[in-house]
């Protein structure tokens, strides 16, 4: 009912405005002397203005028909790329050979057209392939189109991203922030291919449980079922879509207009006393601001139901209960996508701090990819248009795209390092410890055992101390008298090698040993070098030798080693057996 009501008010103004708008052109043709005198022109201002509140404002052209790169004018052409009922991706094609980043702006399906965000799209023309959601009054689409979802919405995001990238950058503006972010996670958890490059949100109501505005209040102090009640409506039967069920425009509009009433009040006489005062300047920018503002369009009803619902109501995404098609959608699984978050110090719609929740919800993101800026003196509309946007917001986002133009890989942990060979000058302590002995040979009866070399200890180089080997013991008869020990001198001993204990032979019987041990002090209590104790009386050992070097180093003779004692200065005596 109230849409019919409205639709006919519309209709029964309609003779008014016609008659308004035929005297504004006769009194502004050439001949006409009404705009150089003062009744003429209060004549005149008291006609555009009966015209302009009878006026049902038509959605506006973009009229975007070239831009300046590097000093020369380009021809600009809009292109659709893809179509679907209730949107359509825009393409505004420059004619050069420039290869400039690809930007997705998503315009906001709030009330408004995409046409609001005209001053956006200009801005970066020059220097981006601009790619924008034109979104189509749901009054325009007829029943048999079916209706467009919270969901459905992400599935169109998600199709453009897929459809431009991987090379896109995606610039959400207010109401898209949060499907945008959902459509964003869900190409993650899918590992999908061409996931955007970057991710820019601007005032976007992402936590709106933060600093709440009027419009928040206005939201969580009603349930779902009054909304469905009070603000949906039905199409009636002169439009296309009669019989959707639609979110109608007019009322978002009385909505915005509510909360700031003087103000616009105020810019309204203002527009009057420009006119009388011939100021064609100040009211032309007055124009041109609301045919834009006043130009709304129908929303969904299923899918403006589901955005209180989940954004405004049960705060689904910053708790952690958002959903797509049935799953849970955690935006910490983003992981490849730079963010960047803004907000305008006077917003009247997004409180301070909604935004920049994603910041924190997307944990997945490194923080050197990652930037939250708020501009300073603005208020919502002012962080995507006008003077301080196209000053400060707009460059800044420009060059956070140009620092992350480039496709980015997570980094892995690195691999194990395959094991290499230590050479025995760096052998720890604990593998210096592990001596091997040779095994033992029987001998003749006659043999005897060659005397021991005498090796000063201050020649023996670390690696040659820790690479010793027992050479072959052998058989010998009862009468065979054992060597003589070797002489090392303990004083000589250098400190590093001092430092690296001796082991014990693993092959040494230990009941010769404990027998005929060695009965020497040591100088020297901490000396690395051991005396190798006397064998029994069966068996007779010969003098040990150091390892050659690799390389065919010169070999050098090692100091004996013992597995009862330490090291000892001095010669080590032993008993003949029998």
């Amino acid at each position: 009912m109230l849409y019919e009501i409205h639709a006919t008010a519309l209709q029964a103004m309609q003779p008014l405005h016609l008659w308004a708008q035929a005297l504004k052109k006769q009194l502004t043709l050439p001949w006409s002397v009404a705009p150089y005198t003062q009744t003429g022109r209060y004549l005149l201002a008291g006609v555009e203005f009966v015209e302009r509140c009878t006026n049902n404002y038509e959605k506006p052209e973009f009229g975007l028909y070239s831009t300046e790169i590097d000093g020369t004018t380009v021809m600009v052409r809009e292109q659709i790329v893809s179509t679907h009922p209730f949107c359509e991706l825009k393409h505004f094609k420059r004619f050069t050979h420039r290869n400039d980043p690809k930007l997705l702006i998503v315009a906001p399906m709030s009330g408004h057209y995409a046409t609001l965000l005209r001053g956006t799209v200009e801005h970066f023309l020059p220097d981006h392939e601009v790619y924008i959601t034109d979104w189509v009054n749901a009054r325009e689409v007829p029943l048999s189109e079916g209706g467009l979802s919270f969901d459905d919405y992400v599935d169109y995001v998600i199709e453009f991203i897929d459809l431009l990238g991987p090379d896109v950058h995606v610039l959400a503006v207010c109401q898209p922030s949060v499907p945008v972010l959902v459509a964003c996670t869900r190409m993650a958890m899918k590992n999908a291919s061409k996931q955007a490059l970057t991710l820019t949100l601007m005032g976007g109501p992402v936590d709106t449980r933060i600093n709440p505005t009027e419009m928040n209040d206005y939201a969580s102090d009603h349930d779902l079922e009054w909304f469905e009640e009070n603000v949906v409506c039905t199409v009636p039967e002169q439009y296309p879509g009669m019989g959707q069920k639609v979110y109608p425009g007019f009322i978002q509009l009385s909505g915005f207009m509510m909360m700031n009433p003087d103000l616009h009040i105020r810019k309204h006489f203002k527009f009057y006393e420009d006119l009388i005062a011939g100021d064609g300047d100040s009211a032309e920018a007055h124009r041109a601001f609301y045919n834009e503002y006043l130009a709304v369009m129908d929303l969904p009803a299923d899918f403006y139901l589901e955005t209180v619902q989940k954004v405004f109501i049960e705060h689904q995404l910053p708790q952690g209960k958002m959903t797509y098609r049935g799953e849970v959608v955690d935006p910490g699984a983003i992981k490849k996508v730079a963010l960047m978050t803004i907000e305008g110090e006077f917003d009247d719609i997004t409180g301070m701090g909604q935004t920049e929740a994603a910041q924190k919800l997307c944990s997945g993101i490194p923080a050197s990819r990652k930037q939250h800026y708020v501009q300073q003196g603005v208020g919502h509309y002012g962080i995507f248009n006008g003077r301080r946007f196209r000053e400060e917001v707009g460059p800044k986002v420009k060059a956070f795209i140009q620092t992350h133009s480039k496709a980015y890989t997570p980094p892995t942990a690195p691999k194990a390092a395959p094991a290499t060979k230590t050479p025995a000058s760096k052998v720890t302590p604990k593998a210096a410890t592990e001596v091997k002995t040779a095994p033992t040979t029987p001998a003749p009866a006659t043999t005897k055992a060659p005397p021991a070399t005498k090796t000063p200890a201050s020649k023996v180089t670390p690696k040659a101390a820790t690479e010793v080997k027992t050479a072959p013991t052998t058989s010998a008869p009862a009468t065979t008298k054992a060597a003589p020990a070797t002489k090392t001198t303990a004083s000589k001993v250098t400190p590093k090698a001092a430092a690296k204990p001796a082991a014990t032979a693993k092959n040494t019987q230990p009941k010769a040993a404990s027998a005929d041990s060695a009965k020497s002090p040591s100088s020297q209590p901490k000396a690395t070098t051991a005396v190798k104790k006397a064998a029994p009386a069966a068996k007779t050992t010969t003098a040990t030798k150091a390892q050659p070097r690799a390389g065919g180093a010169a070999k050098k003779p090692a100091t004996p080693t013992s597995s009862t004692t330490k090291a000892s200065s001095r010669r080590a005596k032993t008993k003949p057996s029998g």
